[in-house]
């Protein structure tokens, strides 16, 4: 085997070990992800002298609410999507025009570039929970709707029962949501956006007034989009060691093979020319 031939077995079997572990690694790092938030356990591990830390994240229940056009929805039946949440009721005089404003501008600039005429991405889903459902009725919600051009197929403003919604913001997402009983209610609710995963956990909080944090948002989104659900596995999930390993085996096979053949020819060439001499 001559030296080219050598150096170019030794690369080929280099290059996939090398990317192999490159991908591996910036896959578990998940440097562009969005973090996550509100954990429920964390249970800390040693192993080979190495320290493992394996976290439970909080999941976000679900419980019954109606929607702008009268429809028995809850977070169940978004399964598998990425929800963008906020609070806000229609009577507010302040905050709350202009967050569902930034929140249909949001909605319209996500499309999905993949589909071919309807844009609308199935992967995500907005909610308004009102924080004043005495007064936001369905026929309420539906003006407020109608007022923003809000598309019910990916953005639904709903109501339910008071206690459900104030603890769904104060208890599960940890937002500082006040009750406007014997307040001014201009200022008992937040202007935080939350975003959350296709599991139901909590992946970030940003200003909905705030440009560089819609911003941020608009780009969380598409990265979660394109996220690994970690407790779906697909066929070749653990095989890419073994892959890998195969991979190389027969790269080296191949060389053997081709070194036993460039010996036999050798001996044939030689053997020839000592029947002629």
């Amino acid at each position: 085997m001559n030296k080219k031939a050598f150096y170019g077995i030794i690369i080929a079997a280099i290059v996939p070990i090398a990317c192999y572990f490159f991908v591996k690694g910036y896959s578990e790092n998940h440097i562009f992800m969005p973090r996550h938030y509100l954990a429920d356990t964390v249970v800390t591990s040693q192993k080979n002298g190495k320290e493992y830390t394996d976290t439970t994240w909080h999941k976000v229940p679900s419980f019954p609410l109606k929607n702008q056009q009268g429809a028995d929805v809850s977070l169940d039946s978004l399964r598998g999507k990425v929800i963008v949440a906020d609070f806000f009721f229609t009577h507010c005089p302040t905050i709350c025009p202009a967050l569902t404003g930034n929140m249909k501008r949001l909605q319209s600039s996500i499309t999905n570039a993949q589909r071919v005429g309807n844009k609308t991405p199935d992967f995500l889903h907005f909610i308004s929970f009102s924080i004043d459902p005495e007064r936001d009725s369905v026929e309420r919600l539906k003006y407020w709707a109608d007022r923003f051009q809000v598309d019910p197929e990916q953005w639904w403003l709903v109501t339910g029962d008071k206690k459900r919604i104030y603890d769904m913001a104060i208890q599960e997402l940890k937002l500082g949501l006040v009750d406007g009983n014997g307040i001014d209610t201009n200022f008992m609710h937040t202007d935080f956006f939350v975003l959350i995963d296709s599991n139901r956990h909590v992946r970030g909080y940003y200003h909905g007034l705030d440009t560089a944090d819609l911003a941020q948002l608009s780009k969380d989104i598409i990265f979660l989009s394109m996220e690994k659900d970690p407790n779906r596995k697909n066929f070749l999930s653990g095989q890419l060691p073994v892959m890998a390993a195969a991979f190389i085996a027969a790269i080296v096979g191949v060389g053997l093979l081709f070194f036993i053949f460039r010996k036999q020819r050798r001996y044939a060439d030689s053997s020839v020319e000592e029947e002629r001499s």
